[in-house]
């Protein structure tokens, strides 16, 4: 049979619990046994615990650690699933992207709206499908999820309550799973053999503009941050008109004046930004900021720790930011 490993983190997939005391992190592999003996049909299945944690609590370092012990693992078996809370399941999905490059084996994330050890759970199916994908769905990290599979680095979270919690706005799922399975080629080998770059710097910071907000507040975090995402309106706009004292132009030149790279993304989910389009995005980019295109703004903000860790000075951090990775944005035409 073929194999699959099952990395587990943790996450709703792995809880138990009720109200008022809440679900909570439990012991996993014999309700895995137990509520989902399928797997065992479909593969090899070798399960091995990374971690056991509510995803809120899922950091960089873990990101880091994870991807070297999957870039480990890949040489013996045919493909990887990794369990992992909801909450923060795109971001690590969209590190995982960046730091495995060239993969020759599927990197499939789910998780679930509900415990596997409930009757009316969703991490049975989403499980099963993770594992399918990992055997035939493309070469690259990816979200299976209700049924989907997406592309790691494009998701975003988008329900809480419901089991079609995630979405891809600005890019097709890679499969669907419902009576057959049928799956797009993804990205390929285009980025030749796997390479792992784990490296990732967290001294970054993610900063929601809105009418009102005092520019004297993000101008005092500069200091303290290596790079700045501004999650702007629209196409990539934001203050710079100076009537009222709340233009984000000198957060800008500040930002460019300590070699602190700025990263424009949209707070509307489809489309992206486009700094050409009106004055106040020419005025950002004149003053050094990066479009972030199409990218979701948890992908930027991983993306830029991702380009401190391995690209030295201002200039290469914002190439490498401009250019389609694996996937994460559209190239301009």
């Amino acid at each position: 049979m073929p194999k699959v490993l099952l990395l587990h983190t943790g996450g709703t997939l792995g809880m138990a619990g009720r109200r008022p005391h809440g679900l909570r992190p439990a012991e996993f592999h014999r309700t895995l046994r137990r509520r989902a003996p399928e797997l065992f049909e479909l593969a090899d299945v070798e399960f091995e615990l990374f971690c056991n944690l509510d995803s809120a609590e899922m950091q960089p370092e873990l990101w880091s650690e994870m991807a070297a012990h999957l870039h480990h693992r890949l040489d013996g078996v045919d493909g990887a699933v990794v369990t992992h809370g909801t909450d923060t399941l795109a971001y690590t999905a969209a590190a995982l992207s960046f730091m495995l490059t060239g993969l020759d084996k599927a990197v499939v994330l789910t998780g679930s709206q509900r415990p596997l050890g409930e009757i009316r759970s969703d991490a049975r199916l989403n499980l099963v499908d993770a594992v399918t994908s990992a055997l035939r769905g493309p070469r690259e990290v990816t979200v299976c999820f209700d049924s989907h599979l997406y592309r790691g680095n494009r998701v975003r979270k988008v329900k809480v309550s419901e089991y079609d919690a995630f979405e891809s706005p600005n890019s097709p799922v890679l499969g669907t799973l419902g009576v057959e399975a049928a799956f797009a080629p993804g990205l390929g080998r285009r980025r030749g053999r796997r390479v792992l770059r784990a490296g990732l710097v967290p001294r970054v910071f993610l900063l929601k503009v809105f009418p009102g907000m005092d520019p004297q507040l993000p101008l005092q975090l500069l200091p303290h941050v290596e790079g700045l995402v501004l999650e702007a309106y629209g196409a990539g706009t934001l203050p710079v008109d100076a009537q009222f004292g709340r233009s984000l132009r000198p957060l800008l030149a500040e930002a460019r004046r300590r070699n602190v790279p700025v990263v424009l993304t949209s707070q509307a989910h489809r489309n992206g930004v486009d700094l050409g389009l009106y004055e106040s995005g020419v005025v950002a980019a004149g003053e050094g900021a990066i479009g972030g295109g199409d990218m979701t703004s948890s992908t930027a903000l991983v993306k830029l720790m991702h380009a401190l860790a391995h690209h030295a000075g201002l200039e290469r951090v914002r190439a490498y930011l401009e250019r389609d990775v694996c996937g994460e944005r559209t190239a301009a035409p």
